[in-house]
């Protein structure tokens, strides 16, 4: 008999960048993406919609919506049910209800949608040939930096992209970063408080129909209100403000509905605008498309609406509810969390922002022409300069305060050894030695040994602390 063999492990598989293999994740070590998400953004529904971090402005928004289409259902048009001949005064109601529920619909379809978020890297891109800048701090020390922007052609216009420190990636046409979100959003628009969400390629037709549908409700309740005031008039053969006072109701929809069309009315002709010249809010606000800065997206009015309104809209680039690992360090995954990570090919001039304190540090950008090459100063021009210290590697570890505590005990202490070694200051000390022994005198006249035991003494003291200084 063949004694049983064990089964074979699992063939490992290759980590990301493909240098090496490593051997497959376990299950316990798997986590939705939605989990370590890095934006500010809230889930629901185990990551099947995505908010912005202002979530609860959507339900004072859903309020203000419900509210007074209530107050116009049970007051307004439930008298005017049996107004209308061949039962036509129900098809008022049965509009008012189906509107609204169209226009939150077109909220929580704008509000719970990923916007289309940019994916963040884990590290920064590897420049390319023709992109890379060298900075070269030394003969034997060179350092590769990302050019900040880059040019791209859209219809033969050059437009400039940026790279985002946050995300580590340079961001597409018209992309911007969300300072309230904290993610890179594809055809960023606006961040909208009263939707809680950021308006981008992926929501932007749902928002401008969520403006029109409310504006279209604010006057249709605003239109039935007068309607209903006018049969009380025409009824009771009254003047039209004793009908106004017998329908308070009516009265408070008239001047609500009046102030909110201008909100969202307004917002509907601005976008309405900016649909029609292929332009974002952001966009508006900041370029300023006239005849000297031309607008590269504009295609012409019907192309502009046909790309809003009838283009397929693409799918979400953040697969939310995927199982990928958990990473190793979480601590570093977001800049929002308090770690300023700075990868070598992004990095800035370094800064103690972690300890809370301003100690000098080394930069290697402002090494020439400057006297003292390891960031410290003296004053009194006592040798502390000539310490050699690289503190901006000291300082990215995590026991740096202590390091340079340490190193400036060690620096103090080497700067009073070498006054020992110098003669005049020895020639100091010997002079104060003969002149406190001089005034010993007077007052009590010592004997030879006294005078002996004093000399060897300070002897043996000089020599202690110069051979504490050589050890250090």
């Amino acid at each position: 008999m063949h004694p049983l063999q064990p089964p074979a492990p699992a063939p490992p598989i290759p980590d990301g960048d493909g240098a090496g293999v490593t051997s497959a994740p376990s299950s316990s070590s798997l986590v939705r993406t939605y989990r370590i998400w890095k934006g500010n953004n809230v889930f629901l529904f185990w990551g099947r919609l995505i908010f912005g971090p202002d979530i609860k402005s959507i339900f004072l928004t859903i309020f203000l919506i419900v509210a007074p289409v209530a107050v116009f259902c049970v007051f307004v048009a439930r008298k005017l049910l049996d107004d209308f001949s061949h039962h036509s005064g129900y098809s008022i109601l049965i509009i008012a209800i189906v509107h609204t529920i169209f226009v939150l619909i077109t909220l929580l379809l704008t509000a719970g949608r990923d916007p289309g978020i940019v994916p963040r890297n884990t590290r920064p891109p590897m420049p390319d040939v023709h992109d890379w800048s060298a900075n070269v701090d030394n003969e034997q020390n060179q350092r590769l930096t990302l050019p900040r922007t880059k040019d791209v052609i859209i219809n033969g216009i050059s437009v400039k992209v940026k790279f985002c420190d946050t995300c580590m990636l340079y961001r597409p046409p018209r992309c911007s970063h969300c300072s309230v979100c904290d993610n890179c959003v594809e055809r960023f628009d606006h961040h909208c408080p009263w939707v809680g969400q950021c308006i981008g390629l992926r929501n932007y037709r749902f928002y401008y129909m969520f403006v029109f549908s409310a504006t279209l409700l604010c006057l249709y309740v605003h239109a039935f209100c007068w309607v209903y005031i006018r049969r009380i008039k025409d009824s009771e053969d009254i003047s039209i403000w004793k009908a106004m006072i017998k329908t308070p109701a009516s009265i408070a929809l008239i001047i609500y509905t009046f102030i909110s069309v201008w909100f969202v009315g307004g917002l509907t002709v601005l976008h309405t605008y900016l649909i029609s010249t292929n332009q974002s809010t952001y966009e508006n606000f900041r370029y300023r498309y006239d005849r000297t800065l031309v607008n590269p997206y504009n295609r012409g009015i019907a192309k502009n609406f046909k790309e809003v309104f009838c283009s397929i809209i693409p799918p979400s680039k953040n697969k939310l509810r995927a199982k990928v690992p958990i990473p190793k360090d979480p601590s570093g995954s977001s800049q929002r969390r308090g770690v300023d990570y700075q990868h070598p090919l992004m990095r800035k001039p370094p800064g103690d922002l972690e300890l809370g304190r301003s100690w000098p540090v080394y930069n290697d950008l402002e090494e020439d022409g400057s006297d003292s090459k390891d960031g410290f100063t003296d004053d009194k021009g006592s040798g502390l300069t000539d310490v050699s210290l690289d503190l901006s590697k000291i300082l990215q570890t995590e026991g740096s305060e202590r390091q340079v505590a340490s190193i400036l005990r060690h620096s103090l202490w080497e700067r009073s050894s070498r006054k020992w070694d110098n003669p005049e200051f020895l020639e100091e000390i010997h002079e104060a030695g003969e002149s406190k022994r001089i005034s010993g005198d007077i007052t009590k006249e010592p004997s030879g040994n006294d005078t002996t035991e004093c000399g060897s003494t300070m002897s043996d003291n000089y020599k202690d602390i110069k051979s504490k200084g050589e050890k250090s």
